[in-house]
């Protein structure tokens, strides 16, 4: 099995070397992964500039760029011959769960590998116990979806967001769905040495809602980890139906 792996805190994260080391010894493993923390880039792609690719190690390499840069070239360039089995993206150093898929660089580089045909894309953060991180186990479960992977992806291609806590146990996990959580708005206004303003934006977490099944009460309130299946597909149903009535003034619906 042909595997790619990426991230959004850079190549030497202590994250991304720990889930190499778990994935390496089961398949050809490639590293295309940014040169420098691109944390909350979101699916930004590069197109106003030109990107450069070093190497860095065998079968790995660097990219000037986002997560979804990386993903991009190593699928339609350094892979584009025998395209990968899988893409992972991680592991994280920090969550991403419920509206943090919307900013995610992590989630988004699975995401993109989903995107671009890939049938079984993970991305994969570990969440802090008391500010302290450790990668063991959210490795170890990388390495077992890796194995997974090829009776999981028997009847539809799959795209997940999982979550681990530093101290959840190592045998056990949930299926969830995403959450409801956020983060305080919160703008910081400071002054340069010129005298020229700028800002500082984005404050703490708030405290998640309680929603039984969802990735936030399994990974906060129940310390288990969080596996939580995603789509490209932001339809929503509900609002066809909504709108399946509506009418504007001088406009027909056809």
């Amino acid at each position: 099995m042909r595997v790619l792996l990426t991230n959004d805190d850079g190549i030497e994260s202590a994250g991304l070397q720990a889930l190499e080391a778990a994935l390496r010894p089961a398949c050809e493993l490639w590293v295309v992964a940014p040169d420098r923390e691109q944390s909350a880039a979101s699916h930004a792609i590069s197109l106003s500039r030109p990107l450069r690719i070093h190497p860095a190690g065998e079968r790995r390499f660097t990219v000037d760029g986002t997560p979804t840069d990386c993903v991009y070239l190593a699928l339609n360039h350094l892979m584009k011959e025998q395209p990968p089995d899988a893409v992972f993206s991680g592991i994280n150093h920090g969550p991403n769960l419920a509206e943090d898929v919307l900013y995610s660089g992590t989630v988004a580089g699975a995401m993109e590998g989903t995107i671009l045909g890939i049938r079984f894309c993970v991305a994969l953060s570990a969440v802090p116990v008391k500010r302290r991180f450790a990668f063991e186990t959210a490795a170890a479960f990388g390495r077992a979806l890796l194995d997974a992977a090829p009776a999981t992806t028997a009847t539809m291609p799959v795209l997940l967001n999982v979550n681990v806590p530093t101290d959840a146990a190592p045998d056990s996990f949930r299926i969830t769905r995403l959450g409801r959580r956020g983060y305080l708005a919160w703008v910081e206004e400071r002054k340069d040495p010129r005298g020229r303003l700028y800002y500082w934006i984005g404050g703490p977490e708030r405290e998640h809602e309680n929603l039984p099944g969802s990735d936030c009460n399994a990974v906060f309130d129940d310390g288990m980890i969080s596996v939580t299946p995603l789509q490209i597909d932001l339809t929503s149903s509900a609002g066809l139906g909504q709108l399946e009535n509506w009418k504007l003034p001088g406009f027909t619906r056809s």
